[in-house]
């Protein structure tokens, strides 16, 4: 089996691209019933007010429509409509045809990720049918306000449901954790979303649990790592990756204290370049590259003395900045070479959030904090589909059974 990594991204707003195949993928076609569900749902509603005599609805959900088979890039996708049942007289019938799902529809475009991404960037409910039409063209008046509310209520019902999945025999090897700011629309007293995500023993990528936290704090994150431990994550990870800034680390000291730490260099070169002069970040950069690319502990050893040599001097928070987590820079160093890849960063959350995560104030609005939840857990689902088995996935048995390695290689047991 061929395991690698990828760069993980969620589809940004679709252009001239078809999003049929990624729409048919694994799983999809609970998605798209879901959608024509919904749109029948919301027509049978807005036509209530139609009874007999004896008080009984004239319009109504009948069963369902023979199945259809759609040919598409993938291959056959069979899909079913429920049949709505129009029992008014045949000068009066009103025929139900979805704008989802044409009769003679033979492509469409995904509105697994769009809604969510949508969402995330400001437009609200009310607004969805005039952005849906401009992006998807003639499909999208089937997509009204009042659909597009109930497969949010599905989808948050789902979301629900995940957050409350047993956890019970999991084994996470190793896990990322990060607090990712959206342009979203939370609560004043809720800046970020709190995202756990980790490696299984066979190398699969998995989100472990989404929250919403206080500025990244210790407390937050506390009460994300107690739920996880509650619903049964009782083994811990071997080894966490995280921004040295969080208050994951304090919160996992104390929930999974036997949990080695290695802090995420890219945020680190971030915030040390952050404290140097524009003109010399290119040469520091390097030097910082220096560090973390070396094959061997003692190599990375002397990169780290010489970049401290050369900017202490004028630059000490700078190199303070460095120093302080010298020690948890350099952990990954302990565990498999062809690991080190995905150990050294946090990219496997970065990279999912990479289009829709802003570093900037708030859309201000009237969200819900289900209703944001749900829409980050819906787009990381999607960007789920592509994730990849770690590198060197067979070597997790390693790690999990305490086999030492010294600067990447498997030391010998002579």
């Amino acid at each position: 089996m061929h395991c690698s990594t990828s760069d993980l991204s969620v589809v940004p707003v679709p252009q001239a691209k078809d999003m049929l195949s990624e729409l048919l993928r694994t799983g999809a076609q609970k998605l798209l019933s879901q959608a024509i569900q919904a749109e029948v749902a919301s027509w049978i509603d807005s036509h209530q007010h139609l009874r007999d005599e004896a008080g009984h609805r004239q319009v109504v959900r009948n069963g369902f429509l023979p199945e259809r088979t759609l040919t598409t890039g993938v291959g056959p996708v069979a899909v079913k409509q429920p049949r709505v049942h129009d029992r008014r007289p045949p000068g009066e019938k009103e025929p139900f045809t979805s704008k989802i799902l044409p009769p003679y529809l033979r492509k469409t475009k995904s509105i697994e990720e769009l809604i969510p991404w949508l969402y995330l960037k400001g437009v609200s409910t009310g607004d969805f049918s005039e952005a849906l039409a401009a992006l998807l063209g003639a499909e999208a008046p089937g997509l009204s306000a009042s659909t597009v509310t109930r497969l949010k209520g599905v989808w948050e019902g789902e979301y629900q449901a995940w957050s409350q999945r047993s956890l019970e025999g999991k084994e996470y090897v190793y896990v990322w954790a990060d607090g990712v700011h959206f342009n979203i629309r939370l609560e004043e007293d809720r800046q970020c979303i709190l995202l756990l995500m980790g490696a299984t023993r066979d190398g699969h990528k998995e989100l472990i649990a989404i929250a919403d936290g206080f500025r990244e704090s210790e407390q937050s994150w506390l009460g994300l790592l107690l739920d996880c431990k509650a619903r049964g994550l009782t083994m811990a990870p071997k080894l966490a990756v995280g921004d040295g800034a969080l208050g994951f680390w304090k919160a996992l000291r104390q929930v999974f204290p036997t949990t080695r730490e290695q802090r995420c260099w890219v945020h680190k070169t971030a915030n040390v370049l952050d404290k140097l002069p524009k003109r010399l970040q290119p040469e520091a950069k390097e030097k910082l590259h220096d560090i973390w690319q070396a094959a061997t502990r003692a190599d990375a050893e002397d990169a780290f003395d010489l970049f401290v040599a050369t900017y202490e001097g004028k630059y000490p928070k700078a190199t303070e900045c460095l120093s302080k987590d010298r020690v948890e820079l350099l952990v990954f160093y302990d565990f498999p070479a062809e690991h080190w890849v995905h150990l050294r960063t946090t990219n496997p959350i970065e990279s999912t959030f990479a289009t829709v995560r802003l570093r900037t104030r708030k859309t201000k609005g009237s969200g819900t904090r289900g209703a944001c939840l749900t829409m980050v857990f819906k787009l990381v689902e999607s960007a789920a589909k592509h994730w990849r088995l770690l590198n060197g996935c067979k070597l997790l048995a390693d790690v999990v059974e305490g086999i030492v390695y010294v600067d990447g290689v498997k030391k010998d047991a002579a």
